[in-house]
């Protein structure tokens, strides 16, 4: 064992605490059967990664981070129909958003098309592959089911040295798309419909992002997989449930060919989350279908979106962390995603005040012409924030669902004749309330109580329970905020009933656009990205992609715990 793997692997009482394939990684560096970790996150560059992929993401460049090995990024674009550069791009930037660095470990699929190629010559001229003219329909129909035998091929005894004369040609560009394929001679009664005489390679003429046109014959997914992490040496190949029954071809590829290592394929459970849908087919389809904005709409639960959103890296990690690595599938509440971010940046977006809708507010004893300046907190989590001054006039803005005039006896917030505490500033007291001819409320009109500064009661006596956040209706700043809620309606989006569309489950309420809202002045120049804790609201961030100096647009991110109600208690 090297001095690598010494120091790499846990001790027992560490062991303890490792998912099931950290404990696999720690017994394969104790017995010696590596040297060094070496994984890979693979993805298809076919479409932007989403939350499920983040959890693939953490586990493959996690394990390898943990155990002092490495990890590469390697695209398997083998179906150059549906891949770009622009996913390519995406990826990466996601990868590396999310914190992970591969170096110089960057690889493609392509980038071993000839040996690929070489191995499937390798299988022929051993009698394990053969070229077949079946169609596609009819090698469907050979395959057989999982109930009945597949049945073989009528080219399947086909000459060792004619099927490798057609494979040669099918590379040169003789046949048709579709003439011809190359596939393996398995086991067409075999249980596992995986190994039923798979296809290795088909003819599909289509250019390739990298390589153009140099090739007309691509390999299938699962003869290239395996066989790129044999030629990357990778030690543990991490994977998704759904693979399982994939590993015995992979295993009997590495058996029968003579790739320079043998990678052991391990499978976890792949994320699934309530109100959520991660099927890169259902994705591309609300895409395509118009009923999102885009990949980067953040109800999507595409990384773009979630970024967009206003989530941070290190709230992905955590909730990746915090859910674990298992054997077995299971649902993950969508709360606990928000839990994870609630708790990242609560620790570190600073706070405003914001008043999503205006309900104006007149303090008629206020002396005129006077501005009374306030220092308030940017994060009680962070002194180091420090503070910022507020000011506070005449009139202000406060939330319209702030007042009630007809209010029940626990609402501890503005009525008539009621009394209220501003955030940071004084109580004030609702003597009228203003209405416009159709009875609708447009103004509050109120006396402060000067003695109430900072906190402080009031001179006369009795309790104030209710605190309303507010702004400076002179000088606040005026934006649009987007209030997202889950984009389906139901837990499971893809549970319908018979004859039903996972479509009727999408949420008609999934967005409101509010573009009357009121920000505090400190506000003004907030940058693309940045994220805030708006006072009793929830936290915000400033879209990336809609706002602009003078115009700006803010999405919520998340809203609040339910700890203001504590607040308003102890006031």
């Amino acid at each position: 064992m090297t001095r690598q793997a010494e120091s790499s692997a846990p001790d027992s009482s560490e062991s303890e605490r490792l998912n099931f394939v950290e404990r696999i990684v720690a017994e394969d560096l104790r017995e010696g059967r590596v040297d060094r970790v070496h994984t890979r996150f693979p993805p298809e560059p076919n479409g932007y990664p989403h939350i499920g992929h983040a959890k693939a993401i953490c586990v493959d460049f996690g394990i390898a981070e943990r155990f002092g090995g490495v990890c590469n990024l390697r695209f398997d674009d083998t179906n150059p129909g549906k891949e770009s550069v622009e996913y390519v791009e995406a990826i990466k930037t996601d990868v590396r958003w999310l914190g992970f660095d591969w170096g110089d470990r960057l690889f493609f699929a392509s980038d071993w098309f000839e040996d690929l190629y070489k191995f499937g010559e390798e299988l022929v001229e051993k009698g394990l592959a053969y070229v077949c003219d079946l169609s596609a329909e009819e090698t469907r129909e050979y395959r057989g089911t999982v109930t009945e035998a597949g049945k073989n091929s009528p080219y399947r005894d086909r000459p060792m040295e004619e099927s490798r004369d057609l494979l040669r040609r099918m590379r040169a560009g003789e046949f048709e798309d579709g003439a011809r394929t190359l596939k393996a001679k398995i086991d067409m009664a075999s249980p596992n419909m995986n190994m039923r005489d798979p296809v290795l390679y088909r003819i599909m003429r289509a250019t390739h992002h990298r390589t153009g046109d140099e090739w007309c014959i691509y390999p299938m997914y699962d003869f290239a997989h395996g066989q790129c992490d044999a030629l990357e040496h990778i030690t543990h190949s991490l994977c998704s449930l759904e693979f399982e029954n994939h590993r015995p071809l992979y295993d009997w590829f590495t058996e029968n060919l003579s790739v320079p290592s043998v990678p052991h394929q391990y499978e976890f459970a792949r994320l699934k989350l309530t109100y959520t849908v991660v099927s890169k087919r259902k994705l591309v389809e609300l895409v395509d279908s118009g009923l999102v904005s885009g990949w980067d709409d953040p109800r999507m639960p595409t990384l773009r979106a979630l970024r967009r959103r206003g989530y941070t890296p290190e709230s992905v990690r955590e909730f990746c962390k915090r859910i674990g690595v298992a054997k077995f599938n299971s649902t993950v509440d969508y709360a606990q995603l928000d839990g994870c971010l609630r708790d990242d940046l609560n620790k570190r977006a600073e706070r405003r005040m914001a008043v999503l809708r205006p309900l104006k507010v007149t303090i008629t004893n206020w002396p005129e012409g006077y501005v009374q300046e306030i220092e308030a907190v940017n994060n009680p989590e962070d002194e180091s924030a420090g503070t910022r001054v507020l000011r506070m006039s005449s009139e202000l803005l406060i939330e319209q669902d702030d007042f009630r005039e007809e209010a029940p006896r626990k609402f501890f917030r503005l009525k008539p004749g009621g009394r209220v505490r501003l955030r940071y500033g004084y109580v004030i007291t609702c003597d009228d309330v203003i209405k416009d001819d159709s009875g609708a409320v447009t103004e509050l009109r109120c006396t402060y109580h000067p003695e109430t500064l900072g906190g402080a009661p009031l001179a006369e006596g009795g309790k104030v329970k209710g605190i309303v956040h507010w702004v400076n209706a002179q000088e606040s700043v005026r934006a649009t905020v987007n209030l997202y809620d889950h984009l389906f309606r139901t837990t499971d989006p893809e549970d319908v009933p018979e004859g039903g569309h996972w479509h009727d489950n999408l949420n008609p309420d999934s967005l409101e656009v509010l573009t009357t809202c009121q920000l505090e002045p400190s506000l003004a120049d907030a940058e693309p990205g940045e994220r805030f804790q708006f006072e009793r609201l929830g936290y915000f961030c400033v879209d990336c992609v809609d706002s602009a100096p003078g115009d700006l647009v803010f999405n919520r991110t998340a809203t609040l715990r339910d700890t203001w109600a504590k607040l308003e208690a102890r006031s």
